[in-house]
C-alpha cells in the first residue's frame, strides 16, 4: 500500500516551524522578562534596605572610617597591587606544578595489577596525608622546616617555600578529581584504545585523560579558584604580598580599609574564573540534560 499522493509541485517545509512552538517560545520569553524583572526589583529593595540597615546603626559612623574610609584606599592602593602582582606571580607557578604533579598522581593510582601496590599505596598515602592537613600548617612546615635542614647556604626565597607548599596540597586535591573523572569514563574507552594497539600510557593520555578532564572541569575551577584565595596565606612566611602589604599599612595607619582593599582586589581576580566555573557547570549540565528540567 502506498501513501498518499503528493502533488509534484508541493515541496514540505522541513524548516518550518508550528504555531504552537511558536507560542511556547513566546510564552518562555515572556516567563524569562518577568524573572528578570522580579530578580531586578528584589535585588533592589534587599540592598536599600541593607543600606538603610547600616546608615542608621549606631556605630556606623566609626565603622565607615576604620573599613571604608576613602583617603586611605587610595593610599593604600598601590602598594596592596604591588603584593598583589607578587600573588598572581606565584599563583601561576603553582598552577603549572600542581598540574604536573597532579595528573602524576591520578595515573599512578590508575595502575593496576599487584605489581603496582606500592606506588598505588604512596600515591593514595600522598592524598590522604595533604587533604588531611590544613594548608596553613603545610606553610609552616615547609617554610620553616625545608630551611632549618640546612640543605644549602644560600637563603631559600619565602615565595620558593610558599610555592612547594601550594603545589603539595593542591596537588592532591586535584589528583583526587582527576581520578574521579579517570573512573567516570567508560571502560570500553581504554578497551578501545588498547585494542588498537595503544599502550596504557598512551591510551590513558590520548583516550581517556582528554575524557576525564571535561567530565571534571568544573571541579577543577573550583580548586582553582580555591587555590587564589590560599596563596595570600603565603604572607605569613615573611613574603611581602598584598595581604602583607595591607598589614604594613594597617601598622603605619591604624586604620583597617587596607584589608578591604587586598580582600576587594582579591576577589576582582577571582571573579571572572567563578563565572567561567558556572558557566561550564551550566553547559554541563544541558548537555546531560539535552534542555530538560529535573
Amino acid at each position: 500500500m502506498t501513501g498518499p499522493s503528493r502533488h509534484p509541485g508541493e515541496r514540505r517545509d522541513l524548516g518550518a516551524v508550528s504555531d504552537l512552538e511558536l507560542g511556547r517560545r513566546a510564552y518562555r520569553r515572556r516567563q524569562a522578562a518577568r524573572s528578570i524583572g522580579i530578580s531586578l526589583l528584589s535585588t533592589v529593595v534587599f540592598a536599600v534596605v541593607i543600606g538603610v540597615v547600616l546608615v542608621n546603626s549606631p556605630g556606623w559612623q566609626v565603622t565607615r572610617d576604620t573599613f571604608f574610609n576613602p583617603e586611605y584606599f587610595r593610599q593604600a592602593l598601590p602598594a596592596v597591587w604591588q603584593g598583589l602582582l607578587l600573588n598572581i606571580r606565584v599563583l601561576a607557578v603553582a598552577v603549572v606544578g600542581v598540574a604536573v604533579v597532579a595528573v602524576a598522581i591520578a595515573g599512578i593510582r590508575s595502575l593496576k595489577g599487584p605489581v603496582f601496590f606500592p606506588l598505588r599505596f604512596l600515591a593514595a598515602a600522598y592524598t590522604d596525608l595533604f587533604r588531611g592537613m590544613p594548608f596553613l600548617i603545610v606553610l609552616y612546615l615547609i617554610g620553616f622546616g625545608i630551611p632549618a635542614l640546612g640543605l644549602t647556604d644560600q637563603v631559600i626565597p619565602v615565595t620558593l617555600l610558599g610555592t612547594i607548599a601550594l603545589v603539595l596540597t593542591y596537588s592532591s586535591y586535584v589528583a583526587e578529581v582527576l581520578r574521579a573523572g579517570i573512573e567516570a569514563v567508560h571502560p570500553s574507552q581504554r578497551l578501545a584504545a588498547r585494542s588498537l594497539g595503544l599502550s596504557h600510557y598512551a591510551s590513558l593520555r590520548l583516550v581517556v585523560l582528554p575524557q576525564a578532564v571535561r567530565k571534571v572541569t568544573p571541579a577543577l575551577m573550583n580548586d582553582f579558584v580555591s587555590m587564589q584565595k590560599d596563596v595570600g596565606l603565603i604572607s605569613v612566611l615573611g613574603a611581602v604580598d598584598a595581604v602583607r602589604a595591607a598589614q604594613i599599612q594597617v601598622a603605619q595607619t591604624y586604620n583597617y580599609t587596607p584589608y578591604v582593599v587586598a580582600g576587594l582586589l582579591f576577589v576582582a581576580l577571582s571573579w571572572p574564573f567563578i563565572r567561567l566555573t558556572d558557566w561550564l557547570t551550566a553547559r554541563q549540565q544541558r548537555r546531560e540534560q539535552i534542555g530538560g528540567l529535573v
